[in-house]
């Protein structure tokens, strides 16, 4: 038995399919009012409800289950204390559950994030459950750090810089794009996340997860702008304007279409190294080119 945290998610949702076809009986921990488990009424996958950031709630979630997928988090909320109470309370939960019910792994999805040397609420909130996950000795381990991930129906943050750039006549794009990130596809994060349940390879390891090909923050957004067709001028606007606009806008709106994660995010390097995935999992992602050309090109 699987369990699978956020599994009614656009990513969950996948996993939790990917899981169910390899034969593995899976629950899914969920909200009871979550419109993704829409997505999953096809599946012969157990659904337990409950909220990660009550304990209370977990009873009895992790009986039965050898290795937890830990999905479910909060990757952008207006107040910070979120990410601390979703994210951080939310995997301690989960964790103290699992050690209870006696499951075998834990794998925990982290992000690339961590790795930035300019921390941002999000971030932060991830180091301090990495910390958690490997700092417990009653579990076998496993860290995953996807990058910007993509697929036909998401993933959230490279959606809303895809529309960010399609919104307006003129794209406009954060200092001079310089940043390289190596974007992955959702297929190919499922790939490796198949490989990792009862996997001892895996066992008290991170790993990152990207795709196979290095691009710059400019460059991605001029192959995003090709593939839909557009002819947008790309204007630069730079790091200091968009932090004013960041500041003012957060305080008038609480959805600002600008914020200081999304401006440390698109200025700082993603671009880690995959080889150890590629030796333990066989894991081997397609380039961020040949990705979006199946995704985007009509």
């Amino acid at each position: 038995m699987i369990l699978v945290t956020g599994g009614a998610g656009v990513m969950g949702n996948r996993l939790v399919r990917a899981l169910c076809k390899g034969g593995s009986r899976v629950r899914v921990l969920a909200l009871p009012d979550d419109p993704g488990l829409e997505r999953l009424k096809d599946l012969n996958c157990e659904i337990a409800h409950c909220d990660i950031r009550d304990r209370g709630s977990l009873a009895g979630a992790c009986d039965g289950v050898t290795c937890v997928f830990h999905l479910a988090a909060v990757l952008i909320a207006a107040d910070p204390r979120v990410f601390e109470e979703v994210n951080v309370r939310g995997t301690r939960n989960i964790m103290e559950e699992s050690i209870k019910a006696g499951v075998k792994q834990f794998i925990f999805v982290s992000s690339i994030s961590v790795t930035y040397p300019v921390s941002t609420p999000y971030s932060i909130s991830k180091k301090k459950c990495e910390e958690m996950v490997t700092q417990q000795s009653e579990m076998n381990w496993t860290i995953v750090r996807p990058t910007l991930a993509y697929d036909e129906n998401g993933g959230q943050e490279f959606v809303m810089f895809m529309n960010a750039l399609l919104r307006f006549p003129v794209a406009f794009l954060v200092g001079r794009g310089n940043a390289v990130k190596n974007p992955v596809w959702v297929d190919d994060l499922i790939k490796g996340f198949v490989e990792l349940p009862g996997n001892k390879k895996a066992y008290n390891k991170i790993y990152a997860f990207c795709g196979s090909e290095e691009i710059s923050v400019r460059e991605l957004a001029k192959l995003i702008l090709e593939l839909r067709h557009r002819k947008s001028w790309l204007i630069h606007v730079p790091v200091w304007v968009c932090k004013i606009i960041a500041s003012v806008a957060g305080r008038i709106t609480t959805r600002p279409p600008l914020t200081w994660n999304g401006i440390l995010g698109l200025t700082q390097n993603a671009n880690p190294d995959w080889s150890q995935a590629q030796r333990d999992l066989g894991y081997n992602p397609i380039g961020v080119r040949q990705g979006l050309r199946r995704i985007l090109q009509s």
